[in-house]
């Protein structure tokens, strides 16, 4: 097959190599023509994707994989195009379809018959057929359904872990027509492999649900459950800090029950999906209460975790504030969403002085961001974990000198080995 891949970022990259893996000739176009370049001299163009580097140098110089930034390049000769674009949120939490819009409209002028499209970016429900399908139409003058296909298949996977999860969870798939559906399914069978997994209700591998809207709404699902979840497990963990209860022990009692799955709580929930796409789902059901206060829920979860801090350390006007994290998780060099700024400006709303640590961001990098770095080793006052980094679990007195208290946000520290520091963990009595 050819295949045109729209859309190189985090996402979209793993995917063209993935198909290129499996002896397909595939085109990735994107406007940044740095990306470009660089995935056609066989670079990653960002870090972090394991196993990325060296699948893509093999798929480039295997002559599988080339990008482009010229939509008539790829489209036209393409029989399947994946489109994974990014869809952002304004302000207001309404979705801002502007790059997506752009990118099909692209498409749409170069589309040719007896093709293929397929939308892997997270979509409010109905967005892909009442908005994508008739801007092809319109644009290629082609009938959707007869011309050519318009399918949605939601990516499911994680930035770090893309190749392992396009093999762990089934392969969801949304047609607008029958027709489209068997192509699509057709399609992902010659792209990608699945593990044996007997903790299914059927078979791993690519599902088909029926519709688009279906497939749209299963996305949705999946990660507005997780919001909900993860809100009531911070409202379960406020509480039990301030009963002296511990939250972790009472979790994994709950959840020693087969019906229980409470997640974990944490300082904040960042990254381009949790604190999204529930969002998403909000703009086409004004009714969904329930989405709605766990997403203002989890997104106050900062300004609590400060609250917390100034209850141990007192007054925090003039206070050096050390900030641990600025990717959203840990091993991820990524700050979309990440809950570092909400904990800054909460910080700074209190008077005090915030410096800001990451592995992974150098002090341009943390500059740019518009925060002062702390280095390992300086003085601070109090310091606040907010990204669960693995090297901040070696951490010890000495590497934040003179703190007195540390909010562990992620519970990652071991309170024994901060002698003379208060450690105070999200939904744990003191120690």
């Amino acid at each position: 097959m050819k295949i045109a891949v729209v859309g190189l970022g985090k996402i979209g990259l793993p995917l063209a190599v993935q198909y290129a893996s499996k002896g397909h000739d595939v085109i990735g176009v994107d406007v940044n023509a740095l990306t470009v370049e660089s995935v056609n001299r066989g670079e990653e163009p960002f870090p972090g994707e394991a196993h990325l580097a060296e699948r893509l140098a093999s798929a480039v110089a295997d002559g599988r994989l080339r990008a482009t930034v010229d939509y008539s390049a790829a489209v036209p000769t393409a029989h399947v195009i994946v489109v994974v674009v990014p869809l952002f949120v304004d302000t207001a939490g309404a979705p801002d379809f502007e790059l997506m819009d752009g990118a099909t409209l692209s498409i749409a002028a170069n589309l040719t018959a007896d093709t293929v499209v397929i939308y892997e970016t997270t979509l409010p429900v109905g967005t892909t057929r009442g908005r994508w399908a008739p801007a092809l139409e319109r644009g290629s003058g082609l009938a959707a359904g007869s011309d050519f296909h318009v399918v949605f298949s939601p990516e499911r996977v994680l930035t770090g872990r893309v190749f392992a999860d396009l093999r762990k969870y089934p392969k969801i798939v949304g047609g607008l027509s029958r027709q489209g559906a068997k192509a699509a399914i057709r399609f992902y069978e010659q792209v990608l492999e699945f593990d044996v997994r007997d903790d299914l209700s059927r078979g791993n591998g690519v599902w088909d649900i029926g519709s688009s809207e279906a497939a749209e709404m299963t996305k949705l699902a999946e990660t507005t459950y997780r919001d909900v979840n993860i809100a009531l497990a911070n409202q379960f963990a406020l509480f039990c800090q301030d009963n002296g209860i511990d939250v972790h022990q009472v979790i994994e009692a709950a959840n020693s029950q087969p019906y229980s799955h409470i997640h974990s709580p944490g300082i904040a929930v960042g990254g381009h999906c949790i604190p999204v796409y529930p969002r998403l789902y909000l703009s086409t059901d004004p009714h969904a209460t329930v989405v709605r206060a766990a997403r203002e829920a989890n997104a106050a979860m900062p300004a609590r975790a400060v609250e917390v801090l100034a209850r141990h350390q007192g007054d925090l006007e003039g206070v050096t504030v050390a900030v641990l994290g600025v990717a959203y998780r840990g091993g991820v060099k990524e700050s979309a969403f990440s809950g570092v700024f909400p904990v800054v400006d909460a910080l700074r709303r209190r008077g005090a002085t915030v410096v800001v640590h990451d592995p992974l961001y150098s002090d341009d990098e943390l500059a740019a961001l518009g925060f002062s770095a702390f280095h390992r080793g300086d003085r601070a006052d109090a310091a606040v974990i907010q990204a669960d980094h693995r090297e901040y679990a070696s951490w010890g007195p000495v590497d934040i000198v003179g703190a007195s208290v540390i909010l562990d946000g992620r519970r990652i520290l071991e309170p024994s080995e901060w002698t003379g520091v208060d450690v105070v963990r999200l939904g744990s009595p003191p120690a």
